[in-house]
């Protein structure tokens, strides 16, 4: 991963200093054009986003979606979880196939998504993340391939701040990837992340779904409180009874990120000290098989 600058992929998807209205008409016939292509009434994988008051973000994270390369066939599915800003009308100008949930946080926005997949994998998006062509694919590989792998995570980078570079993201990168292998064993869960997972949608219907205890609410909410369980590590837990978690390393199934949860604290370098310190922390918690 490179420390200074973003895979060439992604600049088509960034419309850099464009808000969705600033889009042409043009740009906006051949958005819609690559989106019709992932509308599959009978799909073999269900990409489903949760979304709230993301009208400024989520067309970029479908561009990058539709201009994807897959051998399946595809639905794109978002979850309109009770915006207030113009994400509808971006979703029906678009051709998104969307459905509306009046319940607040992302736990009822995913279960939604889950109980309206029609695929029989389902991967999990998030609206501020940028997706390359092979996500798909590399994403639904190991579960076909392997029936008893129920579920995969992927690996991840963050998109620099607007006039920042990303060595300090780098940085934290690193740092991150050292605590998921740590993880890794033991308490594999907290290692997935619902803008980057994926499952046979059957056995997550089966074993539980995103139902958690308390609510989470999104990351475009400064302050979210993320003490309550999360849904994502639920699902995972879930799988894990059924089978075994697959973590995708290609690097070509690497997604690009908002580092806006980072920036809550302040800066870069405040969130990895902060997370850093929580962490280390947490060690002999990770490399304890006790539940």
């Amino acid at each position: 991963m490179s420390l200074f600058g973003l895979p060439v992929w992604i600049e088509p998807h960034l419309f850099a200093r464009k808000k969705f209205n600033d889009l042409s008409k043009n740009d906006i016939q051949e958005l819609r054009g690559r989106i019709k292509r992932f509308t599959d009434n009978a799909p073999d994988v269900s990409v489903v986003i949760p979304a709230w008051n993301e009208e400024n973000n989520i067309y970029r994270t479908l561009s990058s979606l539709s201009a994807s390369r897959t051998n399946y066939k595809v639905e794109i599915v978002v979850i309109n979880n009770n915006s207030t800003d113009g994400t509808q009308h971006v979703l029906d100008t678009l051709g998104v196939r969307s459905y509306f949930q009046p319940v607040q946080g992302t736990p009822s926005a995913r279960q939604m998504g889950l109980d309206q997949a029609k695929g029989k994998y389902h991967l999990c998006a998030d609206s501020d993340t940028f997706y390359p062509p092979d996500w798909i694919d590399l994403m639904v590989a190991p579960m076909v391939k392997d029936s008893g792998i129920t579920g995969v995570y992927g690996i991840y980078s963050f998109i620099p701040p607007e006039g920042q570079g990303r060595f300090g993201l780098w940085v934290y990168e690193k740092f991150a990837g050292m605590m998921i292998q740590i993880r890794k064993k033991n308490r594999e869960y907290l290692n997935v992340y619902g803008f980057n997972m994926g499952f046979v949608t059957q056995t997550g219907r089966e074993t539980g779904g995103f139902k958690v205890s308390g609510n989470r609410i999104y990351a475009n909410i400064v302050g979210s409180d993320y003490q309550n369980e999360a849904e994502d590590g639920r699902m995972a837990l879930n799988l894990k009874t059924a089978g075994n978690l697959k973590m995708v390393t290609d690097p070509k199934a690497r997604v690009f990120t908002s580092p806006r949860r980072l920036m809550d604290d302040g800066s870069i370098g405040k969130a990895f000290m902060n997370r850093a310190i929580r962490q280390v922390k947490g060690i002999r918690y990770y490399l304890s098989n006790k539940l």
